[in-house]
């Protein structure tokens, strides 16, 4: 394992993590996909329906509206199976993860409200018991919402759109996400888990604020100059807080879906051994460059190429970043 230690490296999880020592993970924590269309890569599933990422004719042309899903309901049969498919797409790779995780530690994965059950069934099934969900608080959040009025102007009927000003069509502002925590089994008590593998515990005089004990209703924003690389980008903050609260100096923290490096940056300035695997070999060169720099300002440079920063407007990113 130790070509992994302190490494991005690039290749499917559903391929490393089988690689991986068993008992050697003293926590994962991931920014898995979603399973909501966001993009490409988080379609996981057999769906070929031709609407899929698609845009309206009023959607187009506007950055809140870059890309869209399914509605919720579906449109086939086919559409009504694409829960299931993630759900099973997660088993396969929770499954693998369990014997890697040391008895007792944690798994941290961020998940969007409407999918983050299936994902927790998976791990479930899979072994792991969950512990609790928090619930990340950001600052701000953009609101998809179309004024179904407008929409109905377009077709020509007035009187709708007058009966229907106000209402949108939509959710409300995604500003929270939700965090699945969940925790390997152990053979026996709580104190002899922490005493053997070293967690367990939480360490919540390392995470308080103003002298208060931290809550599950955690929040965390970007730094100033944090430079956002990747659509669904989580603040380095964030990851340290889950850092701090579940391990100690040295411990191995794994994240099986890296992205662009948020949890990678944070081991490394907490001083926790990290293991990251990234199948998008730019974000993976994205993650080393970030991560050769002393703190998350990451402004273009000559070891970042023009093609892997036009992967991602960054100044389009507070209009789309982390919305189901």
């Amino acid at each position: 394992m130790p070509e992994f230690l302190d490494n991005v490296t690039a290749g499917d999880a559903l391929a490393l993590i089988p690689a991986l020592e068993d008992d050697s993970i003293h926590c994962c924590i991931s920014d898995i996909p979603y399973g909501i269309n966001l993009d490409e890569w988080d379609v996981l599933h057999q769906n070929t329906n031709s609407a899929l990422l698609g845009q309206s004719p009023a959607q187009r042309g506007k950055s809140g509206f870059k890309r869209r899903g399914k509605p919720i309901r579906g449109w086939s049969e086919a559409d009504r199976s694409i829960p299931k498919e993630y759900q099973a797409w997660c088993y396969n790779w929770a499954s693998q993860l369990y014997p890697k995780m040391k008895d007792g530690a944690s798994v941290f994965i961020f998940g969007a409200r409407r999918t983050l059950h299936r994902a927790i069934v998976a791990l479930e099934d899979s072994g792991f018991l969950l512990k609790d969900i928090l619930a990340w608080e950001k600052n701000s959040a953009h609101h998809r919402a179309q004024r179904i009025s407008i929409v109905l102007s377009r077709r020509g009927l007035v009187d709708e759109a007058d009966k229907w000003s106000g209402w949108r069509l939509g959710n409300l502002a995604p500003i929270w996400e939700p965090i699945a925590w969940l925790f390997k089994p152990y053979p026996h008590t709580i104190t002899d888990v922490v005493v053997k593998n070293e967690v367990g515990a939480v360490n919540t005089a390392a995470i308080q604020a103003n002298g208060k004990n931290p809550t599950n209703l955690v929040k965390r924003w970007f730094a100033k100059d944090e430079q956002r690389w990747h659509e669904a980008q989580k603040p380095v903050s964030i990851m340290e807080f889950l850092i701090k609260l579940s391990t100690r100096e040295g411990h191995i923290v794994l994240d099986p879906f890296a992205g662009s490096g948020s949890t990678a940056i944070a081991c490394q300035r907490l001083g926790r051994r990290f293991i990251c695997f990234e199948i998008n070999d730019d974000f993976v060169a994205i993650s080393k460059y970030r991560l050769s720099l002393s703190t998350v300002d990451t402004s273009p440079s000559e070891s970042v190429t023009p093609t892997q920063i036009a992967m991602f407007d960054a100044n389009a990113a507070s209009d789309i970043l982390v919305s189901e």
